[in-house]
């Protein structure tokens, strides 16, 4: 069994229906759980759009915690498999099945990410290492050249060509292929302390330290990702704060794990 899960939040509604319609052709999903977190728009439609679809209107609590709401509901009914989708994201009809076999072939991993294209078929490069401080705060306000760009390089594991299979220990929370079992017996759900932003890292750190993040290129998925904390200063402070409430989990400058796990993978 295929569970899903999409959160929205003022979102486009042809964008929002180029997904159901992928998730319709796959004829993969049986139980798609839509969490609205701006109920007041109108959204109705969506409870009629997929026999499959259960509509749940929420307050704005957060990405995770919305997310958090599909992911218990997917345990109790015993899925095999769950996929995170942002609403942003496109698939063929076989994405999910070619998943779902990679795992069931690969029962040491808990996450495969496909390999992720902009619309133009650029490669998305959200495969990285653990981040330090350094890594998430100059990326974000100092320009790509020089050193802040092979250190960008580096964190985002450019090296290895994005042609391989390989165990991550960051993967992107854009498309999120999970093995509910995992989830079930390590209790691995979203901490709802952050708001938005840095959940997928924390939430992959975590699932790393009991299984495997697996990156598998020979399927992909298209990404209109429009890296929103780049244009809303609203969004850009949430960043942050995200950013800070990981490192004051985790470590700043301090992180033995980050950095045995980081040198396994760079060297």
């Amino acid at each position: 069994m295929i569970t899903a899960s999409i959160v929205i939040y003022k979102t486009k509604q042809d964008m929002l229906k180029t997904l159901l319609d992928c998730v319709k052709l796959s004829n993969s999903v049986d139980k798609l759980w839509v969490i609205d977190n701006y109920p007041m728009q109108g959204n109705a439609w969506i409870k009629d759009y997929l026999p499959c679809i259960e509509y749940i209107e929420n307050e704005n609590t957060g990405y995770g915690h919305a997310h958090n709401i599909a992911l218990r509901k997917a345990v109790e009914l015993g899925s095999t498999y769950h996929v995170i989708l942002n609403p942003d994201i496109e698939f063929s009809a076989n994405a999910l099945k070619d998943l779902a076999s990679y795992m069931d072939k690969n029962p040491e991993a808990g996450w495969v990410m496909p390999k992720v294209l902009y619309p133009n078929g650029d490669i998305q490069y959200l495969c990285k290492i653990l981040p330090t401080p350094f890594n998430l705060f100059l990326r974000r306000f100092l320009p790509a050249w020089g050193w802040v760009k092979k250190m960008d390089e580096e964190f985002e594991l450019r090296h290895t060509g994005y042609d391989k299979e390989m165990n991550v220990p960051f993967l992107s929370g854009c498309f999120m292929f999970l093995r509910v079992e995992t989830i079930a017996k390590h209790n691995l759900y979203f901490d709802e302390r952050f708001f938005m932003y840095c959940e997928d890292l924390d939430l992959s750190r975590r699932f790393n330290q009991v299984s495997k993040n697996m990156y598998y290129p020979v399927v992909s998925i298209i990404h209109n990702h429009e890296k929103g904390s780049y244009k809303s200063k609203k969004l850009m402070m949430c960043h942050i704060k995200s950013t800070c409430k990981y490192f004051c989990k985790w470590g700043w400058l301090f992180d033995a794990e980050r950095r045995r796990i980081n040198n396994e993978i760079i060297r």
